[in-house]
């Protein structure tokens, strides 16, 4: 185990930084901006993030010991030795995290849910704070929406009524002005005509019924 010692960041030569996954500047001191390298701890933050394949966001790390009592930490804070890492929460599940953790070497652990993160340094092994609440799953299944066969489609069938019978009715309007300019031996079919129209009125207002009780019954049924 080595310790590396800057007084900044930026002093971090990029012979010594081997570490892809994480920059000096994540590491640093928040107060000072200086840093502390504890290889070990690196190298298990590192193998913990490669474990993990998702990216850690890293709130503290290196303490300086002026900006740790600044912050409240513990008076042995393990972060004044650049043995200990505060990990958000946001993007891992905790139980998955812990055991990664403890997986690559980590041994303390402190829970800070209500801040939506977790400490882990290299030991001695204990822990402490109150426990994440188990999350049922990380997201919600995806549901793919739900699908009509056209064919069987109540709204297409009620429309597709409505909108013969609309044509329907037009068309015998225009037969019937046609008529209405005919011979006299025409006449009398006029007024069957002018029926016709009717019923193929009244198709019309019935499709358009069916489709908007299906489209308000397929609303209620989520499929929508």
């Amino acid at each position: 185990m080595t310790t590396l010692t800057y007084a900044h960041w930026r002093d971090v030569p990029e012979t010594v930084w081997h570490w892809p996954s994480f920059s000096p500047a994540e590491i640093t001191c928040r107060g000072t901006g200086a840093i502390k390298i504890n290889t070990e701890a690196m190298d298990s933050l590192q193998r913990l993030r490669n474990r993990l394949a998702k990216p850690l966001i890293v709130l503290s790390a290196y303490r300086s010991p002026e900006h740790n009592r600044a912050v409240g930490g513990a008076p042995a804070s393990k972060h004044m030795q650049g043995t200990a890492f505060d990990i958000a929460m946001t993007n891992h599940d905790p139980v998955a995290f812990e055991a990664a953790a403890r997986a690559v070497g980590f041994l303390g652990f402190g829970y800070y849910p209500r801040s939506g993160f977790m400490h882990i340094d290299l030991g001695p092994a204990r822990s402490w704070g109150e426990p994440f609440a188990t999350r049922a799953v990380p997201f919600a299944a995806e549901t793919p929406p739900a699908r009509e066969v056209l064919a069987d489609s109540r709204t297409l069938r009620g429309g597709g009524a409505a909108g013969v019978a609309t044509v329907g009715a037009a068309g015998v309007e225009v037969v019937q002005e046609v008529l209405a300019e005919a011979q006299s031996s025409i006449q009398p079919l006029v007024p069957y005509l002018d029926t016709l129209r009717w019923l193929f009125i009244a198709v019309a207002l019935g499709g358009i019924a069916v489709a908007i009780h299906a489209r308000i019954d397929d609303w209620k049924r989520g499929r929508r």
